[in-house]
């Protein structure tokens, strides 16, 4: 009985499958497949399909697998026992389990993946905040040791301006105390001179009274008063 039901279910699509021969056989376009390397109920290669297209028809695929269950059903090579019936019931809930309980599962793994996803990428970002920090800080001490390197620079300058000083002001004082000091041999000088002048001038007017006489100090004397007389005379 099974066996007729194929062999009537099977007629129509065998007439199908004729007709599409005949007209692959007559030269028309065969059907060819818009993305390769896609699968069909979840195991079968798009390219089986497309093979049994081009040789069958669209529906040649269909026909060979139906015509195949019920040859291997009808002849019993395939014979359903209890474990036949307990394979259907288990794939039956192992479907519903997958259509009912997949969405929320993959929703929940994937919640689980994004957040598991997030912590790691707030921990990568956490560090690598930390670590341009530590660069920027790191940049910021080179800048600061080269002001210090500047300021090490203007500070020996600085010493060098106050030795320069320094060394100007001892020179200075130097000079003076040298000047002061020349400055007091001349005047030794100056003061040993003059009381030589001094000393000579009155030794030699000294000498000078001491040879003079009375008699020539009379002489001198009144021949000065003639001259004043002269000259008296004269003016008037």
């Amino acid at each position: 009985m099974l066996s007729r039901a194929a062999l009537l279910s099977v007629q129509r699509p065998l007439s199908v499958l004729a007709a599409r021969t005949a007209a692959s056989s007559s030269g028309e376009r065969p059907v060819r497949l818009e993305q390769p390397g896609k699968v069909r109920l979840g195991f079968i290669p798009d390219e089986w399909f497309q093979f049994f297209y081009n040789k069958t028809g669209v529906t040649g695929p269909y026909t060979f697998g139906v015509g195949l269950i019920t040859y291997l059903c009808s002849k019993e090579i395939y014979v359903m026992e209890h474990e036949y019936y307990s394979g259907i019931s288990l794939a039956i809930m192992a479907v519903v389990a997958v259509k009912k309980l997949g969405p929320p599962m993959a929703k929940w793994a994937d919640s689980e993946i994004d957040r598991i996803e997030n912590e790691w990428n707030e921990g990568r970002e956490t560090e690598l905040k930390s670590l341009k920090d530590a660069i920027e800080a790191e940049k910021k001490e080179q800048w600061r040791a080269e002001g210090s390197l500047m300021l090490m620079d203007a500070k020996k300058e600085n010493v060098a301006l106050q030795l320069e000083a320094a060394f100007r002001e001892r020179v200075m004082n130097v000079y003076n105390e040298v000047k002061r000091r020349l400055d007091y041999q001349v005047e030794c000088r100056h003061i040993e001179r003059r009381l030589s002048q001094k000393h000579m001038v009155n030794w030699i007017v000294n000498s000078v009274l001491s040879s003079i006489t009375p008699q020539q100090e009379k002489d001198t004397l009144n021949k000065c008063i003639a001259d004043l007389n002269a000259l008296a005379a004269r003016a008037k």
